[in-house]
């Protein structure tokens, strides 16, 4: 398996709004993404803006398909407007569960 976490800040009084647009690439664009197995979002204790999201895929060509998509890409800019930054993205291998 292969995924991503990211390390986000969510805008003030965004947060609802962040995890509606999260249920929603679930319900409407997972089931056309060949690979995605799951996706996560932590909210941290010591500070409710900071979050980290986490996404899973059957392995890494089916994630860089998924981040190559232009339908993706539209998912993500509309996602980003709801941050403060630019999201710390670390891709790697999941070697265990």
């Amino acid at each position: 398996m292969y995924g991503t976490v990211a390390r986000i800040r969510v805008k003030t009084g965004q947060e609802s709004v962040l995890i509606a647009k999260l249920q929603q690439w679930n319900k409407e664009r997972k089931p056309k993404v060949k690979g995605a197995i799951a996706g996560y979002l932590f909210r941290l204790d010591s500070d409710p803006q900071d979050m980290i999201m986490v996404a899973v895929f059957q392995d890494k060509d089916t994630y860089l398909a998924n981040a190559d998509d232009p339908e993706q890409d539209r998912w993500y800019r509309e996602m980003r407007q709801h941050l403060e930054a630019d999201p710390i993205w670390q891709d790697g291998e999941i070697v265990s569960t």
